[in-house]
């Protein structure tokens, strides 16, 4: 088996720890320990270090559970991270005889997985229409047929934040029922939207919806590497391939997962969450908009990540390594969704932190505006 290479995990763990100014960040500035407990220690201390219930503490998926009506506590398969969650739901579906449509642009990891297992990948474009990212739903009733296994979506979207909308899920849940594939939905964005309710779920509008998320996004979270699938009838079928992943979650981070998702805690966590996206995202948009001769977006309706479209001659990856080499500043370049011409920047950091970083790029932006360049 030929590994496909995962080119912005790479590029990220990298260099995200080396820069002065983290851009390419999608969560909000993470939580700490003591956020989570009160300062209240006592009973963290007293948890055993052994191993944990490898599928998740039954207390820990039945709140889980309950985030999607009708589950239950066997629904739910806990894992290291929606990552694991989503390459444990890829890795059991995908052979070299199947056939995968995918949401672009997209988080890679379905890509390179389906691409690694030798699938079919069938690509479905997200487009640029009046003033909003549109699924291109018709691409998709033709791409699929009886030998497409799965319907692979981000929602909400990474990298441009984007959110389908009731009718679009349904209509993706439609196409689905008709050929027979399953639909896998990463909803680790769920929860972090700037204004109104959370984004509609996958789950319970199709007998073959999987649902994965997570702690990393919405609740700022990432150091606990705590994630979930929620699968109808499904998660046992699930668990016998995690056990040749990571066996188990760690018991601190289960702990720490079930007090975060205690029903005021949770609220108050993506409360917290939806404050940040709100104060930053003007400050990006201003930026732009000093920048409009060049830059231009489409403000994300949720989660902390802006998809940046510019005009300059410079191609996306080298933009991306002149500001690590010139500015030490990382942003993600749009090569690595297939899309040249195109930044990603992450703006749920701390605010004097993406002021400084986005006028690092703004030094560099402006010196290729200028003639010769």
């Amino acid at each position: 088996m030929k590994l496909y290479p995962f080119e912005m995990e790479r590029w990220q763990s990298t260099w995200e720890n080396k820069v002065e100014y983290n851009l390419s960040e999608s969560g909000v500035h993470p939580l700490q320990l003591n956020e989570i407990l009160d300062n209240d220690t006592t009973e963290l201390l007293s948890q055993s270090l052994g191993y944990s219930q490898s599928n998740g503490t039954e207390e820990l998926r039945r709140t889980i559970s309950t985030l999607y009506p009708g589950a239950g506590v066997d629904d739910v398969l806990v894992t290291n991270g929606s990552s694991e969650a989503n390459f444990v739901v890829l890795w059991s579906f995908l052979d070299r005889d199947a056939e995968v449509a995918i949401m672009l642009p997209n988080y890679m990891q379905a890509w390179g997985v389906a691409k690694t297992l030798r699938a079919k990948v069938l690509p479905v474009w997200l487009k640029e229409k009046e003033g909003r990212w549109v699924f291109d739903i018709g691409k998709l009733r033709k791409s699929v047929s009886k030998r497409t296994k799965l319907i692979a979506v981000c929602n909400p979207n990474n990298p441009t934040g984007s959110v389908l909308d009731e009718s679009e899920i349904d209509q993706i849940c439609d196409i689905a029922k008709k050929v027979g594939a399953w639909v896998l939905s990463d909803e680790v964005y769920r929860g972090a939207e700037l204004t109104g309710s959370e984004t509609a779920t996958f789950w319970g509008r199709y007998e073959k919806s999987i649902v994965t998320n997570g702690l990393s996004k919405a609740y700022g979270l990432p150091g606990l590497r705590l994630g979930w699938i929620a699968a109808k009838d499904m998660a046992n079928k699930l668990w016998s391939y995690r056990d040749y992943t990571t066996i188990a979650p760690g018991a601190i981070s289960d702990y720490l997962a079930r007090q975060v998702l205690k029903l005021e805690t949770r609220n108050r966590f993506l409360a917290r969450t939806r404050k940040i996206l709100q104060s930053n995202l003007p400050i990006l948009t201003r930026w732009v908009e000093r920048h409009r001769s060049y830059l231009s977006f489409i403000p994300p309706k949720a989660g902390a990540i802006a998809y940046l479209k510019y005009s300059l001659n410079i191609n996306s990856t080298e933009l991306a390594e002149r500001l690590l080499k010139e500015k030490k500043t990382l942003i993600v370049p749009g090569d690595q969704f297939h899309m040249n011409r195109y930044i990603r920047i992450g703006y749920g950091g701390k605010q004097d932190q993406l002021e400084a970083g986005l006028a690092r790029v703004g030094e560099v932006l402006v010196t290729l505006q200028a003639p010769g360049n």
